[in-house]
Protein backbone atom coordinates (compact mmCIF):
# COMPACT_ATOMS: atom_id res chain seq x y z
CA UNK A 1 0.00 0.00 0.00
CA UNK A 2 2.88 2.37 0.74
CA UNK A 3 4.14 2.12 -2.83
CA UNK A 4 0.66 2.90 -4.15
CA UNK A 5 0.42 6.04 -2.04
CA UNK A 6 3.93 7.25 -2.84
CA UNK A 7 3.49 6.70 -6.59
CA UNK A 8 -0.15 7.69 -6.93
CA UNK A 9 0.48 9.99 -9.92
CA UNK A 10 2.17 7.13 -11.79
CA UNK A 11 -0.81 4.87 -11.09
CA UNK A 12 -3.22 7.55 -12.33
CA UNK A 13 -1.34 7.85 -15.64
CA UNK A 14 -1.31 4.07 -16.07
CA UNK A 15 -5.01 3.98 -15.23
CA UNK A 16 -5.79 6.40 -18.06
CA UNK A 17 -3.96 4.16 -20.53
CA UNK A 18 -5.66 1.09 -19.06
CA UNK A 19 -9.12 2.62 -19.48
CA UNK A 20 -8.41 3.61 -23.07
CA UNK A 21 -7.27 0.09 -23.96
CA UNK A 22 -10.29 -1.48 -22.22
CA UNK A 23 -13.15 0.86 -23.17
CA UNK A 24 -12.42 1.63 -26.83
CA UNK A 25 -12.81 -2.08 -27.75
CA UNK A 26 -16.03 -2.19 -25.70
CA UNK A 27 -17.51 0.74 -27.65
CA UNK A 28 -16.41 -0.70 -31.01
CA UNK A 29 -17.81 -4.09 -30.00
CA UNK A 30 -21.16 -2.50 -29.19
CA UNK A 31 -21.25 -0.66 -32.51
CA UNK A 32 -20.70 -3.99 -34.30
CA UNK A 33 -22.72 -6.33 -32.10
CA UNK A 34 -25.96 -4.34 -31.73
CA UNK A 35 -26.85 -4.13 -35.45
CA UNK A 36 -25.47 -7.59 -36.26
CA UNK A 37 -27.13 -9.22 -33.23
CA UNK A 38 -30.43 -7.56 -34.09
CA UNK A 39 -30.20 -8.69 -37.70
CA UNK A 40 -29.38 -12.34 -36.98
CA UNK A 41 -32.04 -12.77 -34.33
CA UNK A 42 -34.77 -13.58 -36.83
CA UNK A 43 -32.73 -16.12 -38.81
CA UNK A 44 -32.07 -19.19 -36.65
CA UNK A 45 -29.46 -20.73 -38.95
CA UNK A 46 -27.52 -17.48 -39.25
CA UNK A 47 -27.72 -16.97 -35.51
CA UNK A 48 -26.29 -20.43 -34.86
CA UNK A 49 -23.39 -19.89 -37.27
CA UNK A 50 -22.62 -16.46 -35.82
CA UNK A 51 -22.65 -17.79 -32.26
CA UNK A 52 -20.33 -20.66 -33.22
CA UNK A 53 -17.86 -18.25 -34.83
CA UNK A 54 -18.08 -15.93 -31.81
CA UNK A 55 -17.48 -18.83 -29.45
CA UNK A 56 -14.39 -19.90 -31.39
CA UNK A 57 -13.05 -16.33 -31.43
CA UNK A 58 -13.39 -16.01 -27.67
CA UNK A 59 -11.48 -19.24 -27.03
CA UNK A 60 -8.31 -17.91 -28.71
CA UNK A 61 -5.74 -17.12 -25.97
CA UNK A 62 -5.28 -13.37 -25.53
CA UNK A 63 -1.49 -13.53 -25.56
CA UNK A 64 -1.57 -15.44 -28.85
CA UNK A 65 -3.73 -12.70 -30.37
CA UNK A 66 -1.44 -9.94 -29.09
CA UNK A 67 1.52 -11.62 -30.78
CA UNK A 68 -0.27 -12.58 -34.01
CA UNK A 69 -2.13 -9.34 -34.76
CA UNK A 70 1.02 -7.27 -35.61
CA UNK A 71 1.93 -9.60 -38.48
CA UNK A 72 -1.66 -9.71 -39.77
CA UNK A 73 -2.27 -5.96 -39.70
CA UNK A 74 1.28 -4.77 -40.28
CA UNK A 75 1.65 -3.15 -36.84
CA UNK A 76 4.59 -2.83 -34.48
CA UNK A 77 4.59 -5.26 -31.57
CA UNK A 78 4.46 -2.36 -29.08
CA UNK A 79 1.58 -0.60 -30.84
CA UNK A 80 -1.40 -0.22 -28.45
CA UNK A 81 -3.66 -1.02 -31.43
CA UNK A 82 -2.67 -4.67 -30.96
CA UNK A 83 -4.52 -4.74 -27.65
CA UNK A 84 -7.41 -2.65 -29.00
CA UNK A 85 -7.95 -5.02 -31.94
CA UNK A 86 -7.64 -8.15 -29.80
CA UNK A 87 -10.07 -6.91 -27.17
CA UNK A 88 -12.45 -5.70 -29.87
CA UNK A 89 -12.59 -9.29 -31.13
CA UNK A 90 -13.35 -10.56 -27.62
CA UNK A 91 -15.89 -7.80 -26.91
CA UNK A 92 -17.72 -8.40 -30.17
CA UNK A 93 -17.71 -12.16 -29.61
CA UNK A 94 -19.36 -11.75 -26.21
CA UNK A 95 -21.78 -8.99 -27.13
CA UNK A 96 -22.95 -10.56 -30.38
CA UNK A 97 -24.26 -13.43 -28.23
CA UNK A 98 -25.77 -11.05 -25.68
CA UNK A 99 -27.78 -8.86 -28.06
CA UNK A 100 -30.12 -11.62 -29.39
CA UNK A 101 -30.55 -12.96 -25.84
CA UNK A 102 -31.47 -9.48 -24.62
CA UNK A 103 -33.99 -9.08 -27.43
CA UNK A 104 -35.46 -12.49 -26.58
CA UNK A 105 -36.30 -11.12 -23.12
CA UNK A 106 -38.76 -8.60 -24.59
CA UNK A 107 -42.34 -9.87 -24.02
CA UNK A 108 -43.85 -11.32 -27.20
CA UNK A 109 -47.14 -9.47 -26.69
CA UNK A 110 -45.29 -6.14 -26.73
CA UNK A 111 -43.62 -7.05 -30.02
CA UNK A 112 -46.95 -8.21 -31.48
CA UNK A 113 -48.62 -4.96 -30.40
CA UNK A 114 -45.94 -2.87 -32.09
CA UNK A 115 -46.29 -4.94 -35.27
CA UNK A 116 -50.08 -4.54 -35.19
CA UNK A 117 -49.65 -0.77 -34.90
CA UNK A 118 -47.78 -0.78 -38.20
CA UNK A 119 -44.19 -0.49 -36.94
CA UNK A 120 -41.63 -1.59 -39.47
CA UNK A 121 -39.05 -4.12 -38.31
CA UNK A 122 -36.36 -1.44 -38.04
CA UNK A 123 -38.58 1.01 -36.17
CA UNK A 124 -39.80 -1.72 -33.84
CA UNK A 125 -36.24 -2.77 -33.06
CA UNK A 126 -35.03 0.79 -32.40
CA UNK A 127 -38.00 2.16 -30.47
CA UNK A 128 -39.49 -0.89 -28.75
CA UNK A 129 -37.26 -3.97 -28.56
CA UNK A 130 -33.83 -2.47 -27.88
CA UNK A 131 -35.03 -0.07 -25.16
CA UNK A 132 -36.90 -2.89 -23.38
CA UNK A 133 -33.88 -5.18 -23.78
CA UNK A 134 -31.57 -2.69 -22.03
CA UNK A 135 -31.63 -4.35 -18.56
CA UNK A 136 -30.33 -7.65 -19.94
CA UNK A 137 -27.97 -5.96 -22.41
CA UNK A 138 -26.41 -3.67 -19.81
CA UNK A 139 -25.84 -6.64 -17.50
CA UNK A 140 -23.80 -8.25 -20.28
CA UNK A 141 -21.98 -5.00 -21.06
CA UNK A 142 -20.89 -4.88 -17.43
CA UNK A 143 -19.40 -8.36 -17.75
CA UNK A 144 -17.54 -7.43 -20.93
CA UNK A 145 -16.22 -4.19 -19.42
CA UNK A 146 -14.81 -5.98 -16.36
CA UNK A 147 -13.37 -8.72 -18.59
CA UNK A 148 -11.60 -6.14 -20.76
CA UNK A 149 -10.16 -4.34 -17.74
CA UNK A 150 -8.75 -7.66 -16.60
CA UNK A 151 -7.39 -8.71 -20.01
CA UNK A 152 -5.59 -5.41 -20.67
CA UNK A 153 -3.08 -6.37 -17.99
CA UNK A 154 -1.93 -9.28 -20.20
CA UNK A 155 -0.71 -6.70 -22.72
CA UNK A 156 2.08 -5.75 -20.32
CA UNK A 157 3.76 -9.07 -21.15
CA UNK A 158 4.54 -7.73 -24.63
CA UNK A 159 5.45 -4.26 -23.35
CA UNK A 160 2.17 -2.40 -23.83
CA UNK A 161 1.30 0.00 -21.02
CA UNK A 162 -1.48 -0.07 -18.50
CA UNK A 163 -1.74 -1.13 -14.90
CA UNK A 164 -0.34 -4.54 -15.86
CA UNK A 165 3.03 -2.77 -16.09
CA UNK A 166 3.09 -2.76 -12.30
CA UNK A 167 3.03 -6.58 -12.39
CA UNK A 168 5.93 -6.97 -14.79
CA UNK A 169 8.06 -4.25 -13.19
CA UNK A 170 7.33 -5.53 -9.70
CA UNK A 171 8.25 -9.07 -10.74
CA UNK A 172 11.46 -7.96 -12.44
CA UNK A 173 12.48 -5.91 -9.41
CA UNK A 174 11.25 -8.55 -6.94
CA UNK A 175 9.11 -5.84 -5.35
CA UNK A 176 5.84 -7.35 -4.01
CA UNK A 177 4.45 -3.93 -3.00
CA UNK A 178 4.38 -2.83 -6.64
CA UNK A 179 2.62 -6.05 -7.68
CA UNK A 180 0.09 -5.59 -4.87
CA UNK A 181 -0.48 -2.00 -6.01
CA UNK A 182 -1.28 -3.27 -9.50
CA UNK A 183 -3.76 -5.84 -8.17
CA UNK A 184 -5.52 -3.28 -5.96
CA UNK A 185 -5.66 -0.70 -8.77
CA UNK A 186 -7.17 -3.10 -11.31
CA UNK A 187 -9.74 -4.47 -8.84
CA UNK A 188 -10.79 -0.96 -7.76
CA UNK A 189 -10.98 0.19 -11.39
CA UNK A 190 -13.12 -2.80 -12.38
CA UNK A 191 -15.48 -2.35 -9.42
CA UNK A 192 -15.78 1.39 -10.00
CA UNK A 193 -16.59 1.02 -13.68
CA UNK A 194 -19.02 -1.81 -12.98
CA UNK A 195 -20.83 0.44 -10.48
CA UNK A 196 -20.87 3.28 -13.02
CA UNK A 197 -22.47 1.05 -15.66
CA UNK A 198 -24.98 -0.19 -13.08
CA UNK A 199 -26.01 3.39 -12.31
CA UNK A 200 -26.22 4.23 -16.02
CA UNK A 201 -28.44 1.19 -16.48
CA UNK A 202 -30.75 2.33 -13.68
CA UNK A 203 -30.97 5.79 -15.21
CA UNK A 204 -31.82 4.39 -18.66
CA UNK A 205 -34.45 1.94 -17.36
CA UNK A 206 -36.64 3.85 -14.88
CA UNK A 207 -39.61 1.54 -15.55
CA UNK A 208 -37.84 -1.33 -13.77
CA UNK A 209 -37.82 0.69 -10.52
CA UNK A 210 -41.47 1.63 -10.97
CA UNK A 211 -42.39 -2.04 -11.33
CA UNK A 212 -40.62 -2.86 -8.07
CA UNK A 213 -42.35 0.03 -6.30
CA UNK A 214 -45.76 -1.15 -7.50
CA UNK A 215 -45.08 -4.69 -6.28
CA UNK A 216 -43.84 -3.59 -2.86
CA UNK A 217 -47.17 -2.22 -1.52
CA UNK A 218 -48.90 -5.37 -2.72
CA UNK A 219 -46.49 -7.60 -0.82
CA UNK A 220 -46.70 -5.37 2.24
CA UNK A 221 -50.49 -5.48 2.14
CA UNK A 222 -50.49 -9.24 1.89
CA UNK A 223 -48.17 -9.57 4.87
CA UNK A 224 -50.26 -7.31 7.13
CA UNK A 225 -53.69 -8.69 6.20
CA UNK A 226 -55.17 -10.84 9.00
CA UNK A 227 -55.60 -14.54 8.43
CA UNK A 228 -59.18 -15.87 8.12
CA UNK A 229 -58.93 -17.57 11.51
CA UNK A 230 -57.75 -14.38 13.20
CA UNK A 231 -60.50 -12.28 11.58
CA UNK A 232 -63.15 -14.60 12.98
Amino acid sequence: MRWLIDNFSVVVDLTKTHLYLALVPLLIGLLIAVPVGTAIRGASWLRKITLIVAGIAFTIPSLALFVTIPSVFGLQILDPLNVVIALTIYSTALLIRAVPEALDSVPADVVDSATAMGFTRLRRALTVELPLALPVLIANVRVVAVTNISLVSVGSLIGIGGLGTLFTQGYQRDYPDQILAGIISIVVLALAFDLLLFLVGRALTPWTRQQRVRRAPLVAGQSTAPAPEEAS
